[in-house]
């Protein structure tokens, strides 16, 4: 049983954070040269493609989900509505 809700949105951002990370540690490790603002674009892409991915995954789960179903909606009239 799952202990959670599965939400794609949160883990693209993961990996784009992740990502941006190696980058900055590779850079500090001295494996390579990168820029100050070299990361922006990944960073600002990632949460952007995560925004998009939390959307349609909501709206996919939203179409999934059965109804909800009221007990008002079901319920017998008011006693003083019969007559």
């Amino acid at each position: 049983m799952l202990r959670h809700e599965f939400q794609p949105g949160r883990l693209v951002a993961g990996a784009f954070l992740a990502v941006a990370g190696v980058v900055y540690a590779g850079d500090a490790g001295g494996l390579w040269e990168t820029p100050w603002f070299a990361v922006i674009p990944v960073v600002v892409g990632g949460l952007c493609l995560a925004g998009a991915v939390g959307t349609l995954a909501h709206g996919v789960r939203r179409r999934r989900r059965p109804p909800d179903h009221h007990p008002s909606d079901t319920a017998e009239p008011h006693a003083d509505a019969r007559g």
